[in-house]
């Protein structure tokens, strides 16, 4: 089944490692011929959320929110790569995901995290959950931790470390299959 499965990530600094990761992973999803668009919020340049997108009037909302959101609603999972910020999610991340609700309902998402230490991001993972949840796209349970990511990813995505290409293929293979268990289920009617 191919699905489409968007690559959120979470930060706009100009040195950015977790590029490195969101290009590793839509590689991965490619090669297992999915769609796997890159959702930048770089190139988005979202204002601090004013206004949700459900918020805006039919056809007025600004054009980045309307593609985007109509990129979610066509989603059948998401991908989000984090950084982790003073033991937090990124802000960059968590005003690109609230800008949107409805659209991410009934749709796993996955969470890769990341950082130049050895503990790979796993503290923001924590609170990310919660909120994935609370946005409609509970987080599948494992979670792909990169730590040292400057040493484990080239700038390109490849990975220089073994254990990196069977910690993803595990981590995709699960999210693939919730991915389809909710694809199914949508195409028979959600509960609201």
């Amino acid at each position: 089944m191919t699905l489409t499965v968007p690559v959120i990530l979470g930060s706009v600094r100009a040195d950015r490692a977790g590029i490195r990761a969101a290009r590793f992973l839509a590689g991965q999803l490619e090669t297992r011929g999915h769609a796997a668009p890159l959702v930048d919020p770089a190139e988005l340049k979202f204002p601090l959320l004013d206004r949700m997108y459900k918020e805006y009037p039919k056809g007025e909302a600004p054009e980045p929110l309307e593609r985007l959101a109509t990129l979610f609603r066509g989603a059948d999972a998401f991908v989000i790569v984090s950084a982790e910020y003073n033991h937090s999610i990124p802000p960059a991340l968590s005003n690109t995901l609230d800008h949107f609700l409805e659209e991410y309902f009934w749709r796993p998402s996955a969470i890769c995290c990341y950082s130049a230490g050895q503990y790979g991001g796993v503290r923001a993972a924590m609170q990310l959950r919660a909120m994935l949840a609370e946005l409609g796209t509970p987080s599948i349970p494992s979670l792909l931790p990169i730590p040292r990511i400057q040493k484990a990813l080239s700038e390109a995505g490849e990975p220089a470390e073994d254990w990196l290409g069977r910690a993803a293929k595990k981590f995709l293979d699960e999210l693939t299959w919730y991915a389809e268990a909710l694809k199914a289920k949508r195409a028979g009617g959600t509960p609201y």
